[in-house]
């Protein structure tokens, strides 16, 4: 009876560990008794971004708190610091704060002051459909105006690249429709980008002209930008479907420079058979590939006036791979295709950061200013991350680096956690391999918290 109990108490004691394979003859074990363990350390570097551009605290005055005071346990604010660095350390599930909000650098960097939890997952999910469009409007102001912020000089130059993308939906929320060109359930949503810098990221349902609302946004951008750098030297740069003659008219109007994709047609090819005969001609002879670029005036049978049309007719092994831009930049074709017009090809890598890297097509919320709202805490993600990489990773090894890649390098940062009466400290793991990364950066962003620090 007594080797039974024995027997007993050891199963129930090994109830909880996991057991791998041996290594040699020492035994692997595995519990979830650590205590106060972290993954995400590098989000303390990141809460001091926001700290300096002060981002979270103006998207939580945009935000009115209709709830009775004497029952508020967590404040707008901090609920969106929760919301947003969780989704930039890689957590894009609301239901992942259920855990999250126990989490010590969760904790810490929604500026959570007592032992208690976080905002569960049923209170943040009342945030997100609580949101009105008013708060939406005054949300989509701050990233406009942080934009501005972020420049200490007034720009001579800025490229507004618009570009629309699908964001796949499986349920019924309100707006999503059938498209029949991404040939799924989708939403339409629109991003403007500036260089790396987020503009606009507006929801739209998906049964709409890709260039649908973009005129009125390039205004309002336009409007904005003028007032703040009035001599700034604005160009819209976007593909063939925002080609729309009377968003060019507008650009023509207001001292806006475009240059647009233009899409392939019988008069165009027409127009342009010169040159792709010629392009043909030299392949055959050199059996290389061959691009030739000229230009001509055209105006499609819908426009007010005729307009600067480049083409760029390429012969490859595969055949013709002509292509057309309508521009009002002066300068040289080519210079203006390759060198202008193909460098919006980068916004879609900026547009796979937003959607792949910080989940802005989790827009699984019924109502559709509550999508909205979520694609706005992604934005919010990723303009810190953003921040991070382009004034703070200048001149390091991470400076190009895509928005997963410095999650993984810099924010997944394992510690154990150590509560003190007056301070918490964490003990970063000592084989951490950009410890000196992580160093150089903190003293960068608090120098005068970091005064002498020992970087061998």
């Amino acid at each position: 009876m007594k080797n039974k109990n024995k027997t007993h108490r050891k199963a129930k004691c090994n109830s909880n560990k996991l057991v791998f394979s041996s290594v040699k003859r020492r035994k692997i074990l595995a519990d979830f008794n650590g205590g106060k363990l972290t993954s995400d350390v590098g989000l303390l570097a990141l809460r001091e971004v926001d700290k300096q551009i002060g981002l979270t605290k103006q998207l939580s005055q945009c935000i009115i708190d209709n709830r009775h005071p004497g029952y508020v346990k967590h404040s707008i604010t901090q609920m969106l610091r929760q919301r947003i660095y969780a989704i930039a350390a890689g957590y894009e599930d609301l239901n992942d704060h259920q855990t999250l909000r126990n989490d010590p650098v969760i904790q810490a960097v929604a500026e959570h002051h007592d032992n208690n939890a976080l905002a569960s997952a049923p209170t943040l999910c009342r945030l997100e459909n609580n949101i009105n469009r008013e708060a939406l409007q005054k949300i989509s102001e701050v990233f406009v105006e942080r934009f501005i912020a972020s420049h200490k000089q007034p720009p001579k130059e800025l490229v507004l690249d618009f570009d629309a993308t699908d964001d796949p939906v499986h349920g019924g929320q309100v707006g999503r429709f059938f498209h029949g060109y991404y040939d799924h359930y989708c939403f339409l949503p629109l991003y403007v980008f500036c260089g790396g810098q987020l503009l606009v990221s507006y929801l739209r349902p998906s049964k709409i002209d890709a260039a649908k609302h973009s005129r009125a946004i390039l205004k309002l951008l336009v409007k904005r930008f003028q007032q703040a750098w009035p001599d700034v030297k604005i160009i819209f740069r976007g593909d063939s479907g925002f080609c729309r003659w009377k968003l060019l008219g507008w650009c023509e109007k207001h001292n806006v420079y475009y240059i647009v994709g233009l899409a392939k047609n019988s008069v165009l090819t027409n127009l342009g058979q010169s040159w792709i005969q010629k392009a043909q001609e030299q392949f055959q002879d050199s059996e290389h590939k061959q691009r030739i670029f000229g230009e001509f005036e055209y105006a499609a049978g819908t426009w007010d006036r005729e307009r600067r049309v480049i083409i760029k007719a390429e012969h490859l092994e595969q055949g013709p791979n002509t292509r057309f831009i309508v521009t009002n930049l002066s300068g040289e074709s080519q210079h203006l295709y390759d060198d202008i017009y193909c460098q919006r090809g980068d916004m879609e890598n900026r547009i796979k950061e937003q959607q792949l890297d910080l989940f802005s097509d989790r827009t699984s919320c019924h109502e559709f200013d509550a999508n909205q709202f979520r694609v706005f805490l992604s934005a919010a993600a990723y303009i810190l991350i953003e921040t991070l990489r382009r004034v703070y990773l200048k001149d390091t090894e991470l400076a190009r680096a895509q928005v997963g890649t410095i999650r993984i390098k810099l924010l997944k940062v394992a510690a154990r956690v150590v509560h003190k009466s007056s301070r918490i400290l964490f003990h970063i793991c000592s084989s951490y391999p950009y410890h000196q990364l992580l160093t150089k950066l903190v003293c960068k962003l608090i120098p005068w918290l970091n005064p002498s620090f020992n970087f061998t």
